[in-house]
C-alpha cells in the first residue's frame, strides 16, 4: 500500500519566490499554500467601493490603501494573506514591494463559501497582528456589515450595521454610510434566481 503524497511546504522567502511566478493567487499559512478562487461581481464592487471611498479620504495622509493584490503578512501564526481592502500608515511599510505587515484597517468581503473562515480562523491570525484597530466584515448575501474594533484593554468588541445605517471606521476617522458599499451591487441573495 502506498502512501498519500506528502505536501510541498515552503518557508516565507520560497513562498514568496515561488508566489511571483504563478497565474493565480495563493494564500500561505505555516508552509502551505492555498489558491484562492475568484469572485464575484457583488464581491468585486463592494472591495471597489470600499477601496475607493478609502482612497479618496487618505489621500494626502501617510496611510495607504491596498487592494486584493497585495499580500498582508501575519508574522505571529506565519502566513501570508490576500485581504480584500487594507489600511497601513506605518513607515516600515512604506516601499515594500510584495506585502505589508502593520495595517490599522483589514477588510473582508464576505462570500458564501468563505464566509465561516473570514470570521474564524482568518480573524484569529488578523488578530495577532498588534497594530491592527479594526477588522471589518461586508455580506455579499444581505445588506449587513459587522465592524470588529480592539478596545483598549485588548478586547474585540462587534459594532453591527445595516441599511441606512453609518459604519464608523474610527481607526481612520471616516463615517462611511452602508449604501455607499452596497452602491451598484445587489445582494447576492436577493440577485439570485428563486
Amino acid at each position: 500500500m502506498s502512501l498519500p503524497a506528502e505536501k510541498p511546504r515552503f518557508g516565507a522567502d520560497a513562498y514568496l519566490a515561488w508566489e511571483a511566478e504563478q497565474p493565480c493567487k495563493n494564500e500561505f499559512i505555516a508552509g502551505e499554500v492555498f489558491a484562492m478562487s475568484g469572485a464575484s461581481d457583488a464581491h468585486v464592487t463592494i472591495a471597489g467601493n470600499l477601496f475607493v471611498a478609502l482612497r479618496t479620504y487618505l489621500r494626502g495622509t501617510p496611510c495607504r490603501v491596498f487592494m486584493a493584490d497585495m499580500k498582508l503578512r501575519v508574522e505571529a501564526g506565519d502566513a501570508f494573506f490576500y485581504p480584500d481592502v487594507f489600511v497601513t500608515c506605518a513607515e516600515s511599510d512604506r516601499g515594500r514591494p510584495l506585502h505589508n505587515a502593520a495595517p490599522i484597517l483589514v477588510a473582508e468581503v464576505l462570500s458564501p463559501s468563505t464566509s465561516a473562515y473570514d470570521r474564524g480562523q482568518k480573524f484569529a491570525h488578523y488578530r495577532s497582528i498588534p497594530e491592527l484597530r479594526e477588522y471589518l466584515l461586508i455580506d455579499t448575501e444581505r445588506v449587513a456589515v459587522d465592524l470588529f474594533r480592539r478596545d483598549d484593554s485588548g478586547h474585540w468588541v462587534l459594532y453591527p450595521s445595516v441599511a441606512g445605517e453609518t459604519v464608523e471606521l474610527s481607526s481612520v476617522g471616516l463615517g462611511l454610510p452602508v449604501a455607499a458599499l452596497y452602491e451598484d451591487a445587489a445582494p447576492e441573495a436577493a440577485a439570485a434566481p428563486a
